[in-house]
């Protein structure tokens, strides 16, 4: 097996804070590496020195197998507004087209053409400064598919991407033969892609072949065995300690080289690694009383621009419910939480009818994907007055004085949280809150989640982190329907891909007029004769939907199609796959009405 890239003797460090010194491993063909590390322990410093965008202080070696092909998907990608999509990746592959004659040309362009509609982005003239942000990264995504490099460099490459964005590039990648080297949050993704992991811990590399959970146990006994060798450090120290004491020669010069030993295992007895399965009950912070009446939800409903993002919604909020907000980006579940905080102001547009009522005891800690802000020049301190809560948070005390400034982004978000939850809410709504959390403080968010004593209300795309922590999902299906799954993220993605295959077996068998089969709990009430002649139709119409859908991409992925039957195959491609979504939202309404 050929070794794709090997690293000797790379370093990087700012100012005084060392990131790593001196690391090396190799990376062979066929390898998934996912890179693990606490925020601001250098793991996109990493990638960038690989990437040949920053370099090493102490020069080292990385070397690359020769002509194989090289694509980095960075957190943030470059672009220009003013371009459309199309032109923006195509303007941007020059590495990869340069050389190719026409026929080759147009088979890159069909692949980037078919990859864009894959991704919901069926509209390649659109300009990029239109684009939101989760659309911004699912362009920057196509742009590395397309180019089918040998070696992929990722950066958090789900970060702001919808959960049907994840599993996509998660199936693209597990069925890829491609090489890959990538730093995630996402459990899941992690778990489903990666065959090795990679840990950067105290600036040194640790290598773990398998899965999340096998890392997970090995990491374990390695600290444990760590910390077992600072007890008897620690042993070693305390009977040195007497010595310097009580010793006559120890203040000689003829001990001078046991002097430097006891400051050396002195260092070594100060260290010890904090498990990573800390006691969070030392962490818990009181929450306010919260009442029997959180929020009432009547009849509510929402348009901005005349598209409606929420249409009649009614529900009461209960005491310590936890609920998972869950939807493709741009459906409306940021607008629907300003609602619920009273954070929509009516001058800035928009119309809201219905009404919203919140107890008098209500206290809400909402933490924002665009809210983090700090006063200028604040220590870590200072902005979080709690030592401890610091520490269990992963700032230790030699970061405490250090000016928020010089965090990096990862760090200012975990100290945005803390000051959210110093607050000692009764109600935490949280919009999007893993996203540049490693995955060490996922873990002890998660922990204290599960212990927190109010209501909580999480938009998220990590599946993980749902799975954990809520007991039901409110489905922004579109148009502004909401429909309220029982069960965690996991449970809902079965339920619906039980339903597909049910269709597609429906299909095969030419039973696709057959009725519904029965829910698989009692009924709530019975459908109206409309609404079983409705059920009856979307019986009928999915699977055929189903199959056009597969007859075009087969025919996108064929390369054999002129660019003008592609473009209108991929028009009709996203037409088809929209109106596949409605019917399949509209089962699931009409079904849920009867589970």
């Amino acid at each position: 097996m050929a070794s794709y890239l090997q690293i000797e003797n790379i370093s990087k460090s700012y100012g005084p804070k060392v990131l790593f010194k001196g690391i090396g491993f190799n990376v062979n063909e066929g390898d998934k590496v996912a890179l693990i590390a606490p925020n601001g322990s250098g793991k996109t410093s990493l990638l960038r020195i690989l990437s040949g965008k920053d370099s090493s202080d102490s020069g080292g070696k990385i070397l690359f197998l020769k002509d194989i092909r090289i694509a980095f998907l960075e957190q943030d990608y470059s672009f220009d507004k003013d371009k459309t999509i199309f032109r923006q990746i195509m303007d941007g592959a020059s590495e990869w087209t340069a050389s190719l004659d026409q026929e080759h040309l147009w088979d890159y362009e069909h692949r980037v053409l078919r990859l864009l509609t894959e991704f919901s982005l069926p509209d390649p003239e659109k300009l990029m400064g239109e684009l939101s942000g989760g659309e911004i990264k699912r362009v920057a995504i196509v742009a590395m598919l397309a180019s089918e490099a040998d070696f992929y460099l990722m950066d958090e490459p789900t970060n702001h991407l919808d959960t049907d964005a994840i599993e996509l590039l998660e199936s693209k990648l597990r069925h890829s033969r491609c090489t890959l080297f990538m730093v995630t949050h996402d459990r899941y993704f992690l778990d489903r892609v990666c065959n090795t992991v990679m840990e950067l811990d105290r600036g040194q590399v640790y290598i773990y072949k398998g899965d999340y959970t096998n890392f997970l146990e090995k990491r374990q006994e390695r600290i444990d065995l760590y910390n077992a060798e600072t007890d008897k450090v620690r042993n070693i120290f305390r009977r040195e300690l007497e010595w310097i004491h009580a010793s006559p020669c120890a203040r000689s010069g003829k001990a001078k080289y046991r002097k430097q030993a006891f400051l050396e295992i002195k260092a070594r007895a100060e260290d010890s690694y904090i498990s990573k399965s800390v006691d969070m009950s030392e962490t818990r912070m009181a929450s306010t009383y919260l009442g029997n009446k959180v929020i009432n939800c009547r009849d509510v409903s929402f348009w901005w621009e005349g598209k409606c993002y929420l249409s009649h919604f009614s529900y009461n909020f209960q005491r310590y419910e936890r609920i998972g907000v869950v939807g493709r980006n741009a459906c409306g579940k940021t607008t629907f939480l300003e609602l619920l905080t009273g954070g929509w102001n009516p001058s800035l547009g928009g119309q809201m009818e219905g009404v919203i009522e919140r107890g008098e005891s209500l206290k809400i800690g909402y933490y924002h994907q665009a809210g983090m802000s700090f006063k200028p020049g604040q220590t870590v301190l200072e902005t979080v007055n709690d030592s401890h809560l610091l520490g269990r948070f992963l700032f230790p005390h030699e970061m405490l004085n250090t000016p928020v400034e010089r965090l990096s982004g990862g760090e200012k978000r975990r100290l945005y949280l803390l000051t959210v939850l110093m607050q000692q809410p009764n109600f935490l709504i949280l919009d999007e809150p893993t996203n540049d959390l490693d995955i060490v403080t996922l873990d002890i968010l998660e922990e204290y989640l599960l212990d927190f004593k109010g209501s909580l209300l999480i938009v998220s795309h990590d599946r993980h982190f749902l799975d954990r922590l809520v007991d039901h999902l409110f489905v922004f299906c579109g148009s502004g329907v909401v429909k309220d799954f029982i069960g965690g993220y996991s449970e809902y993605r079965s339920f619906i891909k039980d339903y597909e295959v049910e269709q597609a077996a429906a299909k095969a068998t030419e039973k696709a007029d057959a009725p519904a089969e029965k829910p698989r709990t009692a009924s709530k009430r019975k459908l109206s004769f409309k609404e079983q002649q409705e059920l009856s139709r979307l019986n009928a119409e999915i699977p055929e939907l189903e199959v056009e859908k597969a007859s075009l991409e087969n025919s996108l992925s064929s390369g054999t199609l002129p660019l003008e039957e592609l473009t209108r195959a991929s028009e009709r491609y996203a037409e088809v796959k929209e109106l596949l979504d409605m019917k399949e939202l509209r089962w699931l309404e009409l079904s849920l009405e009867t589970n």
